[in-house]
């Protein structure tokens, strides 16, 4: 007989596989860069997502974002890759009604960051007035780069009334070609 646990780790396997598909990654200098980086992402226990202040939130993807670079193969060990994985990884767990209840995440939605990719690049860029560095691939994302597009993304977000992680919708492959919504 199954259990609501035993759908909850299925569901949760199942999301793994899907939101990190071959277009997530791609390009990132090895074939087994997807599947070094479900593995990781089974590995991290949800709940301790749970309860938590947004410092420890931060410091939690953080974390995770550099033991799964160092978990991809050598040659695509990019923090830029790994910290779009855990981004759409956990919002993909706040998109699944089962799992958001299950880990108590959505007290975690106000602090996703949008995961960053070409597209969504380009719909920031084409809706923030200030200043940001120059688009060169999730392979070559570092740290200050990211958080330069976060805190354009927050911007954005703020004046749609909306969360940053929720302009992935909105800026994602033929929206983004248009430069706005």
């Amino acid at each position: 007989m199954n259990t609501h646990s035993e759908f909850v780790e299925v569901l949760l396997r199942r999301t793994i596989e899907a939101c990190i598909g071959p277009s997530a990654l791609r390009n990132q200098g090895s074939a087994k860069v997807l599947e070094k980086a479900r593995e990781y992402l089974r590995t991290i226990d949800l709940r301790a997502f749970s309860d938590i202040d947004e410092p420890t939130f931060k410091s939690l993807l953080d974390k995770h974002t550099l033991k799964l670079q160092h978990h991809l193969p050598t040659n695509a060990q990019h923090w830029g890759a790994a910290r779009k994985a855990m981004n759409l990884f956990l919002r993909d767990i706040l998109y699944n009604r089962y799992l958001c209840s299950s880990y108590a995440f959505v007290q975690n939605e106000k602090w996703l960051e949008v995961p960053l990719d070409s597209y969504v690049a380009r719909g920031i860029r084409a809706n923030f007035d200030g200043d940001l560095p120059k688009w060169s691939g999730i392979k070559n994302l570092t740290p200050a780069t990211s958080d330069k597009f976060q805190i354009a993304a927050k911007y954005i977000a703020r004046n749609r009334k909306i969360v940053p992680v929720h302009l992935d919708v909105y800026f994602w492959r033929e929206i983004a070609k248009r430069g706005s919504v």
